[in-house]
């Protein structure tokens, strides 16, 4: 089977990559390869970097380590990868401390440290990500701790790296009782991360305060082995398999950090800033790893209200992971959680997930003091959408305005919640937006952390979805009524061009049938500019305007299309649909149609499926729906 084969040849993969030497031969690996005696941060920020960086339009970068997984969080990102990472990397005193990430449920943190671990995994198995550590050690133990303090100002300028820690109990013993001074014959192997096998990766989670033991995170004493060896000072009679250990040269996730007793919150205090903790009956055992938490905003706020809390206040670095603010990166958010569901199977109507996400969005948005710019065209600003009058410089101002933005709202559980509930409830093969936006409304009075205010706010959110769902469908069938809709808005620009220009050069139009010589046509040219409110007073000045942007595509070598003008294209659509508006209403609200209309009812719905990507199903209830629309 192919799969067999597969797994045979992972298998042989793995046992591959196993090495096994001596002290003296891993000196030489250093020697030739410094980057595989790296600490902890710097390991993590390279397997980032290497990756991949791109820059976006807007100047900040894009690492591609995230982009499969996360969407719409590219500023939160470069600040968490520049402001922590980087910056620990280059062992600047960040590195001392703890890395919380903070914020709403369901916004990303998870997933962030789970990659992070995931990633670990695969960069040990990677020349790049390559690390090696003493043999035995239950601490993958950096074998450069064998060099004495005297000798290593100078290893680091002959060798290029960084020597931290102290030897741990286990190997001190170890090298004293086995080897007693032939250090070069330690015996050292590869180390590959595996947070399964306990190896450079640990999780540690809260439970019952009472039944916690401190063990799980330092280790704990082996009383069976006490008779053996006499003493719990002897590091043969001790596990140290506590999450601080295991996770040594690598990452400890700390799972709703916040939620633990003090005493558990104590022990990281002298990890943070010395790189050590208390074991036992042991000295400060060293450990180069790095911490990084998570918790939501209000068990923050109550942690930094305890004024105890101050002096481990002091050693975290906090970083906000708000929720997604752009529309297209939501709707990506909702397909990547459906395609892992059982879900995947059901059609998912068109603009039935974007309208979604646009009441999502909404939720989270707050209102700016902004004249002029209520939340739909700032929705539409943060999307990346044209919005008439505003440039880059709004957005910026927008952005900046509220740092809390995005801390609040709707999450993504929730949506997918709904949408599983929508589908149970109809049994169907498919669903389309306003299926989904009932199914949300239906759900407000069910979410028990939504207050009466925020209910009536949302149900004015699902209204403005549903309107602009209104909108999107009526284009999307009028465009499917018109067989090559994009060759008559052409046809109809080229047309209304045409006579702008000898309107404002004062020339006459020539008929292209008769050669007769005929004014511009203002009645064809009053029709469409009415479309976006152009009055009588303001046509000379819109025709003139539209005539420099053409000249200025001209001298770019660009050709100007109906889309280049965000107002003519607005104007030439409405155009088109209001000539075509009593055909659509006729023919899709007929409840007889005739042998005429139902081959066009075939036709278009023919081509919504073709073209525009429903299904049978959902094309013929947005043909009823739009008919409806149009009749009221």
């Amino acid at each position: 089977m192919d799969i067999l084969n597969r797994l045979a040849q992972y298998q042989r993969e793995e046992s591959e990559l196993h090495w096994n030497g001596t002290f003296a031969d891993y000196l030489a690996i250093v020697k030739e390869r410094p980057y595989v005696a790296q600490l902890s941060h710097a390991r993590l920020y390279n397997m980032i970097r290497d990756a991949g960086i791109e820059q976006r339009e807007d100047d900040s970068n894009e690492y591609q380590f995230f982009t499969d997984q996360l969407y719409g969080l590219e500023r939160t990102l470069e600040r968490l990868v520049e402001e922590y990472f980087h910056s620990a990397a280059r062992r600047l005193d960040v590195r001392k401390r703890i890395l919380l990430l903070m914020g709403p449920v369901s916004g990303g943190k998870s997933t962030i440290v789970t990659m992070l671990k995931k990633g670990l995994e695969a960069y040990s198995r990677t020349e790049a990500g390559a690390l090696y550590g003493i043999k035995g050690c239950p601490m993958h133990e950096e074998p450069l701790h064998l060099i004495p303090h005297f000798m290593r100002s100078e290893v680091e300028q002959e060798l290029g790296i960084f020597i931290e820690g102290e030897l741990c109990p286990h190997c001190q013993h170890m090298v004293n009782s086995e080897y007693q001074g032939r250090l070069h014959e330690v015996p050292v192997e590869r180390i590959l991360f595996s947070e399964i096998g306990r190896r450079g990766i640990g999780t540690f989670s809260p439970s019952d305060p009472k039944s916690q033991d401190i063990a799980e995170l330092t280790g704990s004493i082996d009383f069976s082995t006490i008779g053996d060896y006499g003493s719990e000072s002897d590091p043969r009679a001790y596990r140290f398999d506590g999450e601080l250990n295991i996770a040594n040269r690598g990452l400890m996730e700390f799972q709703e950090m916040l939620k633990c007793d003090e005493k558990f919150l104590w022990n990281l205090l002298s990890l943070t800033q010395e790189g050590n903790f208390k074991a036992g009956r042991f000295a400060l055992i060293s450990a180069d790893e790095l911490i990084i938490a998570h918790t939501n905003e209000a068990e923050y706020r109550s942690f930094v209200a305890n004024e105890k809390n101050e002096a481990l206040q002091s050693r975290m670095i906090v970083i906000p992971i708000p929720y997604n603010l752009r529309v297209n990166d939501e709707e990506k958010i909702y397909r990547k959680l459906i395609s892992q569901s059982e879900l995947s199977h059901v059609h998912i109507a068109p603009h039935a997930l974007y309208i979604t996400a646009m009441f999502s969005i909404l939720t989270r948005l707050l209102p700016t003091n902004k004249q002029g710019i209520d939340l739909m065209k700032k929705l539409k600003l943060y999307n990346g959408e044209a919005v008439e009058g505003l440039n880059h410089t709004d957005l910026r101002e927008l952005e900046q305005e509220f740092p809390e933005e995005g801390m609040s709202g709707i999450d993504p559980r929730y949506v997918m919640n709904r949408i599983s509930s929508a589908l149970i409830r109809s049994n169907a093969t498919c669903i389309n937006a306003l299926d989904i936006l009932r199914a949300m409304k239906d759900g407000l009075d069910q979410h028990p952390a939504i207050t009466k205010e925020e209910r009536e706010r949302y149900l004015n959110y699902i209204a403005i979805a549903r309107r602009e769902y209104d909108e999107l469908a009526k284009k999307e069938v009028q465009k499917a009524f018109v067989y090559s809709y994009e060759e008559s808005a052409r046809h109809l620009l080229e047309n209304y061009l045409d006579n702008v220009e000898a309107y404002c050069h004062g020339h006459k139009m020539q008929d292209p049938i008769t050669d007769e010589e005929l004014d511009p046509d203002e009645r064809l040219m009053r029709s469409i500019e009415e479309q976006i409110g152009i009055s009588e007073n303001a046509k000379k000045a819109f025709r003139e305007e539209l005539l420099i942007r053409i000249s200025a595509y001209a001298r770019k070598g660009k050709r100007f299309e109906y889309q280049s003008h965000e107002r003519l294209k607005e104007a030439i659509e409405k155009k088109l649909f209001t000539d075509l508006k009593d055909v659509v209403k006729i023919t899709t609200s007929s409840k007889t149609p005739d042998e005429q209309q139902l081959k066009k009812i075939n036709e278009v719905s023919a081509r919504l499926i073709e073209e525009y990507g429903y299904c049978p199903v959902c094309a013929n209830e947005i043909l009823r729906y739009v008919g409806s629309l149009l009749n009221r």
